[in-house]
């Protein structure tokens, strides 16, 4: 059975329709393949701290948490859209499971080295022993992106982070959902969707400013899995009618990521 593990963030949460989770669900029944869900919540933890007055700022691409931000993180992901995720899955007609990095020690992390990013860890290690139950039951897990460190601390993982390590510790191929078809290249004032993207193609178009903000974490986790030997990283338009068909049955869609 091939495991693909499906990111998407708060961006294209609510753009999403029922025919994603559709076919979230055909390709779990499917019995070929075993689909794992990362999701984000950027926007949503953004408004709601803005709600509560709580200030937040961004480095490269990754939020700045401190304590107090943490904990709207934390209600935000593993609380509200988690299970608006699962949710989703039911109408769809699947069964899925909503978990957190915490728990169980799935996501294992210490601090990242940039402290200006406060409380934001890297993976050091995913427990897949905690995946494999689930994955019996079939069921498909749901999971946002938070880690526990040794001594019981949290850590807020960026989504595609997260995703990448799960897809090298479980050798699955690796999915990044977005509402766009996949990563643009103008020429002559007219753009295109690159088919397939090179290490040197990304690093060019983000000294280019051409691969900003949340875009650089995500294509530097698309080449890290890769180098893990993660078998294919593709970016795709989830709002795409059978978008994540095509991308199961190996016909050109999106962008792929290539060393």
């Amino acid at each position: 059975m091939n495991t693909v593990i499906i990111k998407f963030g708060g961006s294209v949460l609510e753009e999403l329709p029922s025919a994603f989770y559709q076919d979230v669900v055909k390709l779990q029944e499917s019995k070929e393949w075993q689909p794992i869900i990362v999701h984000g919540g950027g926007p949503l933890i953004t408004q709601m701290l803005s709600d509560l007055a709580v200030e937040t700022t961004f480095v490269n691409g990754m939020r700045k948490t401190t304590s107090e931000v943490l904990d709207v993180v934390e209600m935000v992901l593993s609380g509200k859209v988690n299970k608006q995720v699962v949710r989703n899955i039911k109408q769809a007609g699947g069964r899925a499971i909503g978990i957190s990095g915490v728990d169980g020690d799935l996501l294992q992390a210490k601090q990242v080295e940039n402290r200006k990013l406060g409380l934001v860890g890297q993976v050091e290690s995913v427990n897949k022993d905690v995946l494999q139950p689930l994955i019996q039951d079939n069921l498909i897990p749901v999971i946002s992106p938070l880690g526990i460190g040794s001594n019981g601390e949290r850590y807020n993982i960026n989504g595609d982070i997260a995703a990448a390590a799960i897809a090298k510790a479980l050798g699955g191929k690796l999915c990044f959902v977005s509402n766009i078809p996949g990563i643009y290249r103008e020429e002559n004032g007219v753009k295109r969707v690159l088919t397939h993207i090179s290490e040197a193609e990304a690093k060019g178009m983000i000294e280019e400013g051409v691969i900003k903000e949340g875009m650089i974490p995500k294509i530097q986790s698309a080449f890290d899995a890769l180098m893990y030997k993660v078998p294919k990283v593709v970016i795709l338009d989830g709002t795409e009618k059978d978008s994540l068909i095509s991308f199961s049955e190996g016909r050109s869609v999106g962008t792929q990521v290539v060393l």
